[in-house]
């Protein structure tokens, strides 16, 4: 079993997903089969197949969380070294070719949400970021081309 990392942030993050999906979405379902049900024959019965589909996609859900949450491994945020761009850094960059400050929290691909400006490590700007130091230049190869970022800070939020 590989091992992933998550923020404790993160780490809270999944488990009151999978507690809502144990406990609230699994009573919600329950009870949109059960009115399926009530309304006769089920063989011929969309609303009955549509929710038993749901159903299963929330089991597959918490068997999905249930994995990553044994596998993983919670990190302190004395596990981070604040010279070096790493899981958990937030890190702050200068686009040297538009000009453009950017920050972005590096995290695992069970906390990356974009909107939220985390970024998975496996992610080609993530890899690309990784184990570099304060005022260092990093190109990166994407599939548009490379990217030139400076870091110019790196800090642990």
């Amino acid at each position: 079993m590989h091992e992933n990392y998550l923020t404790k942030k993160g780490h809270q993050k999944l488990m009151e997903e999978l507690e809502y999906l144990k406990t609230v979405r699994r009573r919600e379902l329950s009870k949109m089969i059960g009115e399926a049900r009530a309304q006769g024959d089920i063989s011929e019965n969309a609303d009955y197949d549509a929710a038993k589909d749901e159903q299963g996609m929330n089991e597959k859900k918490i068997a999905e969380l249930e994995m990553k949450l044994v596998s993983c491994r919670i990190l302190e945020y004395e596990d981070i070294a604040s010279d070096q761009v790493l899981i958990g850094a937030t890190v702050r960059i200068k686009d040297l070719d538009s000009g453009e400050e950017l920050k972005y929290t590096l995290v695992s691909e069970a906390e990356a949400d974009y909107n939220q400006n985390k970024i998975s490590v496996s992610s080609p700007v993530g890899q690309g970021l990784l184990e570099h130091k304060l005022n260092e230049t990093v190109e990166i190869k994407i599939p548009a081309g490379i990217l030139k970022y400076k870091i110019l800070e790196i800090s642990r939020e």
